[in-house]
């Protein structure tokens, strides 16, 4: 969820994630959004990847700052079973009251933001107490594979939007004073890849 426009991002995007959103992730997303109830907001929620797997939320707020990767959400709204509402609000200033949220989505948006932790709080404050956060998100993983994409991060920020590869999202979930819940790591595809590793979560605000 860098700042701007990246067009030609959001062009590719669907394109490029098409293999691993049919094998990997469109199932996991089912499971991580299909049962929230409640108002929901779903951040960074790009070309709306999500929107078809809601089923039981009273209301979905999804939340998408760049215009490019919007309009093709917007493209994506009748997709929803539930009420959507579309905002270009980013992670780092959620547009709800504290406390007025029973979850917080996050899927392949904290590699993008540029402060994770600040993104996290904002979640931590919206959320009523017992509210959950889910997540699946992409992360640096460990030994010689974390090695390499620490240093090829800068050079993937410039060239994939703001994403970096250096992220370690489990942790930094607990320093936001989330309660961890289930937590699940597993390989993208191919595992060895710039986002092989890869990890998906849920936790509750105290």
């Amino acid at each position: 969820m860098s700042t701007g426009e990246h067009r030609i991002f959001a062009a590719l995007y669907d394109r490029v994630l098409d293999p691993v959103e049919r094998r990997v992730l469109g199932p996991r997303r089912a499971a991580l959004v299909g049962d929230l109830t409640g108002r929901v907001l779903d951040v960074g929620a790009g070309t709306g990847a999500n929107l078809p797997y809601y089923r039981a939320a009273d209301e979905v707020i999804a939340l998408e700052p760049d215009p490019a990767m919007r309009r093709r959400l917007d493209d994506r709204a009748a997709a929803c079973a539930v009420p959507l509402t579309v905002s270009g609000a980013g992670a780092d200033a959620l547009p709800a009251a504290d406390g007025s949220v029973d979850a917080v989505v996050f899927t392949l948006v904290l590699c993008t933001v540029p402060d994770p932790a600040r993104a996290l709080a904002e979640a931590h404050r919206v959320l009523r107490p017992g509210g959950r956060l889910v997540a699946i998100e992409h992360v640096v993983g460990h030994g010689r594979p974390a090695t390499w994409r620490r240093r090829l991060a800068p050079l993937w920020e410039r060239m994939a939007a703001g994403c970096r590869l250096d992220r370690d999202t489990e942790a930094a979930v607990t320093a936001a004073g989330f309660v961890s819940g289930t937590v699940e790591r597993f390989p993208a595809t191919p595992s060895w890849g710039p986002i092989g590793a890869m990890v998906q979560l849920t936790a509750t605000r105290a």
